[in-house]
């Protein structure tokens, strides 16, 4: 018998009880609606997290002494980089790169009044490219300019948790790269506002010839900073720009322990598609086994009118096979549009909440993202596991011999 009439079997024995096959239907659409939902906001997450962390504090690449350690944010000069605006320059003429800038990290206490804080200090070149983004999120004051001694720029979380205005004075307290410390006032020039409350609530901005002072580094610097046109060139611009006594890093390297962390939260995420698919797959076998027991004896009539086995397996087979690709289908459509929605509105977290992930800079509102070849590898294996399931019903009913079929009803 040809393909095309099993395939017309397969659609009429489906419509004998179309309410069953609804449900049926209905069920593989959620299930593959609810992975790729699931799915496309892990991958928001994750993408979000990590261009917050490039485009913040990482770059795509960085160049810094061999022996300099980020955890303790040293102000030694044998840790820093020495004359980084030439380092810089050469970083810039590569054609991979947007934009390169020195800065200067060290730990310093913020003191008003009434409270003190502890936070990390950047001392930055404002005219660099580099921080347009930061320049962009500023929502009261002015920007820092390269010349300015005295001002400095805090995140909005910091001004609204302690109180602090545009133009208010504040003390700024180091430990200086002499072991001393050191205390000076300075003018809240600007705030801003990145849309990430850890990087606005321990994050202070100053000129980096002012923080070089500061913290007498004098023309010393933590690292270069390189933005890149694109991600995927980082590994072959962290070749270009090694040197002896330097160390290269890449967007990956820097962000290790948070791509690290991603990786062990996804095995949640493997274990919750698996269990989806599984439900999903039951209902199916389901479905055709109460299909074949109320069949019993059509199969045996087919049977005795000589269709084999295997072609009533067959039968069986591109019933889930129709369940399946009309679940997938409806299940993209359902999915996607929850994708578009996240996509565009997203799930607000909030300033508490995100401040509270500490190190890793999670926005107020976390978006999902579309991935359209996750999304169809979701589809193929919903698919292959839903035929996997079918295997025992559709085997189930080709085994039938026609006189007990016959003899059993």
């Amino acid at each position: 018998m040809a393909l095309s009439k099993l395939w017309l079997i397969a659609y009429r024995d489906l419509g004998r009880n179309r309410r069953r096959s609804f449900f049926s239907l209905m069920a593989v659409a959620l299930g593959l609606g609810l992975l790729i939902l699931l799915n496309g906001y892990q991958t928001g997450v994750i993408e979000e997290t990590l261009q917050n962390a490039i485009r913040l504090q990482t770059g795509h690449v960085q160049i810094r002494a061999a022996s300099y350690q980020e955890e303790k944010l040293p102000l030694k000069w044998e840790d820093l980089l020495d004359e980084p605006e030439s380092l810089a320059a050469q970083a810039a003429a590569l054609p991979e790169v947007k934009s390169a800038a020195p800065v200067l990290w060290a730990t310093a206490i913020l003191n008003t009044r009434e409270d003190s804080v502890g936070l990390r200090l950047y001392g930055i070149q404002p005219e660099a490219g580099l921080y347009d983004p930061l320049r962009e999120s500023l929502v009261a004051g002015s920007y820092l300019a390269a010349d300015d001694r005295g001002g400095i720029l805090i995140g909005q979380k910091l001004a609204r948790d302690l109180n602090i205005a545009v133009g208010q004075d504040v003390s700024l307290a180091v430990v200086n790269a002499d072991g001393q410390p050191d205390e000076v006032i300075f003018t809240v020039r600007g705030i801003f506002a990145t849309g990430v409350p850890a990087y606005d609530e321990n994050s202070v901005l100053m000129p980096l010839a002012r923080a070089q002072a500061l913290t007498r580094t004098d023309n010393h610097a933590s690292a270069i900073v390189i933005m890149l046109h694109r991600q995927s060139d980082a590994p072959r611009v962290a070749a270009q720009l090694q040197q002896p006594g330097l160390t290269t890093l890449t967007w990956r390297e820097l962000n290790q322990v948070f791509l690290q962390l991603m990786e062990t939260g996804l095995g949640f995420y493997y274990i919750l598609d698996a269990i989806v698919m599984l439900v999903v797959a039951v209902v199916i076998a389901n479905t055709l086994l109460m299909a074949a027991f109320e069949r019993i004896r059509e199969m045996g009539i087919l049977a005795a009118l000589g269709m084999k086995s295997r072609q009533i397996m067959l039968i069986f087979l591109l019933e889930a096979a129709i369940l399946g690709i009309g679940g997938i289908v409806v299940g993209a459509v359902l999915g996607s549009a929850g994708v578009a929605y996240l996509a565009t509105v997203g799930i607000p977290l909030g300033d508490e909440i995100a401040a509270a992930a500490g190190g890793i800079p999670i926005g107020t509102t976390i978006h999902g993202r579309f991935a359209p070849g996750l999304f169809a590898w979701l589809s193929l294996w919903t698919l292959a596991i839903i035929l996997l399931a079918s295997l025992y019903p559709a085997w189930f009913a080709a085994r039938q011999e026609p006189a007990e079929a016959l003899r059993a009803l």
